[in-house]
């Protein structure tokens, strides 16, 4: 018999570590039924017949977005056998929200208190019986980062599986407790017993969402509500405050006797550095500090240096190693293929198509690795979630909030889960803002077209990099005012509440873990899609006119006399006024619309000539900037859900990109001395129109209508 364990919680309470733990290599993630947000499950380690599912985190069961309405769906409708509520430890009172509603349940629960190591190192104590006594559930010590306590609390809840329900502790006042029972016997009395309790509270709280599951009779709702306004005017609050207020009230009871402090005034280590990261004046300049050592690090130094060897050495001509010249692989696969008498056409294709394409690729894999290591580290030792509070302050001027700058953070790795992390956003106009504007930010896979230009046309320049991410920052910040001043966004931004994770040193096993599962994507789109790219753009280049003669098949013919050069012919005309007129460019750029390492895939199979550093860097930022792969156009028609909208935001991203590049480079040209004069009156003219959508008067708030829903 499978029993199915949920682990829910509060985000940042240690979920998801505890779930690697549980799980390891035996995880199959896909998406709930209906959404596309995804949904992790996997067997224990060693147990076939045990299945566990990592839900979203959640603060309660009163959920306004789309993950927390999947969270509560799942738990209420799905039933799992059993559920661990993982609780921060260093926080216990704000956690312990949640676990006064999942008890109420009838479901199983075991508590889980981790970061337990964290709470004895500062002194204080958790009294582990009491709070279980008076919760009325199994209450288990652990930390998920070393795996203290993991395999009791499994056990703890497989133990549990196979008992009655949790039976909640916790009782209300008198006027909440009688309108309680008033509900249960007249809404839900045929429902299964472990199950009213919770019902008849979510009813009390007047939850739409509930209304909708249970469908009451106008006469039993008209009834409800009598008790429901004669409780209110008792305790002189909503009835949804009252609930709130009366589980605090529990929640502090249990806490005196169940929680003591070392000290009350004592301020831990994580406020200390907060005083410094998150201060006014200071915050800004170290997170640019950092961002900039990120990318430095990444793309110019160590990185680069794996980088040089890998598309020098692996993929290039060769690398001497103790003394002895060992061949690349180009040139190994040619020895080989020659040896064995191979076809011309044949040898051609494996070497300067697949080989010289996806090995370009490849090539600058050292350099991800070595950006993501440094956002898992970010992300476990608590300084993203700071990060989004600094950045809150800035993106309320432009019309977004610190929820954006999340789905921006984990668009640095890849733009589809950035896309999809908007989710957490309450408000629609919001989140349509954010999934427009977060593939500005560079993720992973536009990580080697900056690898190329900086080091091809730079030299290695160290600011190229960090510009290219802030310039980012920067489209997305101009992005939030012109789009907040139009009717279909215009209104407040949602407030933004986070919770603060104590700062702790994330384990080596998981930021590799974090590496790998964002790098093996990389790897496998680049033993896929980027290799029939490379076949496409081979082949394209080897079918033409050679020397203007009849149609044929020539492997190395001059590229405009091939398909694919007459193809880069057609649309190089576009990207003139951005410097780029060349047709290994114009190929280039629309083959990053599959993939966006494509861009650098192309000239493995190409030569990447004639252009000057201008022109490169204004090439570099219309491709940063512009509609992103295919994978993320797909994932923002499915976060739209919207044809029009997928539209709009393509649109909007590639013009916005096209203005950028054609202010730069026409710019850079006239401090360069050498003016275009049409080039130039165009920029001005867009720079002109850029600055009149920046200043003029927004149009108000407005209710969200417009292209939703279309």
């Amino acid at each position: 018999m499978t029993i199915r364990i949920a682990l829910a919680g509060n985000p940042n309470c240690g979920k998801t570590t505890l779930f690697n733990r549980l799980t390891g290599s035996t995880q199959f993630v896909g998406n709930w039924p209906g959404v596309t947000i995804e949904k992790k499950e996997g067997r224990v380690k060693g147990f076939d017949d045990l299945i566990v599912t990592d839900l979203p985190g959640i603060y309660s069961l009163s959920p306004y977005s789309l993950e927390e309405v999947v969270t509560r769906n799942y738990i209420v409708k799905e039933r799992p056998d059993a559920m661990i509520d993982v609780v921060d430890g260093t926080n216990l009172e704000r956690n312990l929200y949640l676990t006064t509603q999942l008890t109420e349940l009838g479901i199983p629960v075991v508590i889980a208190i981790n970061m337990i190591d964290v709470v004895e190192k500062r002194g204080d104590v958790i009294n582990i019986e009491e709070l279980g006594e008076r919760i009325g559930c199994k209450v288990i010590r652990i930390s998920a980062l070393n795996g203290e306590g993991v395999s009791e609390v499994l056990a703890a809840a497989v133990e549990a599986a196979k008992g009655p329900g949790t039976i909640p502790h916790h009782i209300f006042s008198g006027g909440v407790e009688h309108a309680l029972a008033h509900i249960e016997e007249a809404a839900v009395h045929n429902m299964p017993e472990g199950q009213q309790r919770w019902y008849a509270v979510k009813i009390f709280e007047r939850d739409e969402k509930i209304y909708d599951d249970v469908r009451l009779s106008d006469d039993v709702k008209a009834h409800i509500e009598s008790d429901i306004v004669a409780a209110e005017k008792e305790l002189g609050d909503d009835s949804a405050s009252i609930i709130t207020n009366e589980r605090y009230n529990y929640i502090e009871s249990i806490t005196k006797v169940c929680y003591r402090r070392k000290s009350a005034q004592r301020r831990s280590i994580s406020a200390k550095i907060d005083k410094v990261l998150t201060n006014r004046i200071l915050a800004l300049p170290i997170f640019a500090a950092v961002m900039f050592i990120v990318y430095y690090v990444s793309v110019t130094t160590v990185g680069a240096w794996v980088t040089d060897f890998m598309n020098d050495g692996l993929f290039g001509d060769g690398f001497n190693l103790f003394g002895a010249w060992i061949p690349g692989v180009p040139v190994l696969a040619e020895r080989a293929l020659d040896a064995i008498g191979c076809a011309g056409w044949l040898k051609a294709l494996l070497v300067d198509g697949i080989i010289g394409g996806v090995g370009a690729v490849l090539g600058f894999v050292p350099q991800m690795f070595v950006l993501f290591i440094f956002l898992a580290f970010l992300e476990g030792c608590g300084y993203v979630a700071r990060i989004a509070f600094i950045m809150d302050r800035i993106f309320k001027r432009f019309g977004l909030s610190g929820k954006s700058f999340i789905s921006i953070l984990v668009g640095t790795g890849c733009g589809v889960p950035g896309i999809m992390a908007s989710r957490t956003i309450e408000n629609e106009r919001d989140r349509r803002m954010t999934i427009i504007t977060t593939t500005f930010i560079p993720c992973g896979a536009k990580l080697p077209i900056i690898a190329l230009v900086a080091s091809a046309l730079f030299g290695g320049a160290s600011w190229v990099a960090p510009s290219a991410y802030f310039l980012g920052v920067f489209a997305i910040g101009i992005s939030g005012i012109i789009l907040k001043k139009t009717k279909i966004f215009a209104g407040e931004s949602a407030p933004f509440v986070m919770e603060l994770p104590d700062y702790h040193m994330p384990t080596a096993g998981n930021i590799l873990h974090s590496m790998w599962e964002r790098g093996w994507s990389f790897i496998r789109k680049a033993g896929t899609v980027i290799l029939l790219a490379s076949v496409i753009i081979w082949g394209g280049s080897s079918l033409g006119w050679p020397d203007g003669g009849p149609f044929a098949f020539k492997p190395g013919m001059e590229l405009p006399d091939s398909i694919i050069g007459h193809f880069g012919n057609v649309v190089r005309w576009v990207f003139a006024p951005l410097g780029f007129n060349n047709i290994q460019a114009a190929i280039a750029t629309v083959m990053g619309l599959v993939a966006k390492e494509e861009v650098v895939g192309v000239f493995g199979v190409l030569d990447f000539n004639g252009l000057s550093p201008l022109a490169a860097y204004s090439f570099l930022i219309f491709n940063l900037l512009c509609a992103p792969c295919f994978a993320a156009i797909g994932a923002i028609r499915r976060e739209m859900n919207s044809a029009k909208w997928t539209l709009f935001a393509v649109a909007y991203q590639t013009v916005l990109a096209y203005a950028f590049a054609l202010i730069i480079y026409q710019s850079g040209l006239l401090f360069c001395g050498e003016v275009n004069v049409a080039g130039l009156i165009f920029a001005l003219f867009v720079l002109a129109s850029g600055i009149y959508l920046l200043v003029r008067r927004g149009a108000g708030k407005q209710a969200d209508h417009g292209m939703a829903g279309r």
